[in-house]
């Protein structure tokens, strides 16, 4: 597994150019990639994002590490699984899958979220076939309104499905697709949509998926929430530190 994450950015690129100027703390956290199971999962580590609105800093902490996830009724099934803290990680997520051979180029995305992401990126020039240019580029050029246009761009998938509302929810979708989930379709602004059918689709979209992302978007849902969503049916709980 490639050496991702781990470091601190403290330059106003990316996801901590929001509100840099304005900001007092200047520096957010990008947790390291590791592999474990769903019940080793945990909550805290340093701000990961951090926003200024009606004048309050508010630092947003999403999870120690970032996972790659190896239950084995996960591994078993043989779907790849990452779940992680800011969405525009996704796009890193999805070229090591194809440079690993673990994803067909040219599928369709399946985007279940409570935003569109498609926001316009600074610029296209990153090499997608080296992982370190991805890396640095997921981290210092995109943020997490603008890593889809990107991977469209350069032909990872041939075209996006976006799931956010219960009408989109009614679609038919591909046969063929990578699944990429941001927690926040389960946040309170979404809960016009009834709690139980939103489970009951993303879990038949999880079941025609091989690579799987999660985004559990810390500054827009609370992460206790997002991952209780998310561990609805398992019997642990949460760690916190």
């Amino acid at each position: 597994m490639i050496d991702y994450g781990g470091f601190y950015i403290d330059r106003p690129v990316g996801n901590n150019a929001f509100s840099y100027e304005e900001r007092d703390n200047k520096r957010i956290y990008v947790p390291r990639l590791i592999e474990a199971r769903i019940d080793q999962v945990e909550l805290g580590g340093p701000a990961a994002f951090i926003e200024v609105e009606d004048g309050q800093e508010e630092e947003c902490f999403g999870m120690k590490n970032m996972y790659r996830l190896v239950d084995k009724e996960i591994i078993g099934r043989g779907k790849e699984v990452y779940l992680f803290d800011n969405h525009n990680h996704a796009f890193f997520f999805w070229c090591q899958a194809l440079n690993r051979g673990l994803m067909e180029r040219g599928q369709v995305l399946l985007h279940v979220d409570q935003h569109k992401d498609t926001r316009i990126p600074p610029d296209y020039d990153v090499n997608i076939g080296d992982l370190e240019d991805v890396k640095r580029y997921t981290n210092e050029v995109l943020n997490v309104g603008s890593f889809i246009k990107p991977a469209l761009y350069h032909g990872i998938f041939s075209d996006l499905m976006i799931v956010d509302s219960t009408y989109s929810m009614d679609m038919e979708y591909p046969e063929s697709y990578v699944l990429d989930i941001d927690l926040d379709f389960f946040s309170r602004d979404m809960d016009y949509i009834d709690y139980d059918q939103k489970i009951g689709r993303v879990k038949e979209y999880i079941e025609g998926a091989s690579l799987i992302t999660i985004a559990t978007s810390p500054f827009f849902i609370e992460q206790e929430r997002a991952l209780g969503t998310y561990l609805r049916y398992k019997k642990f709980k949460i760690k916190v530190n």
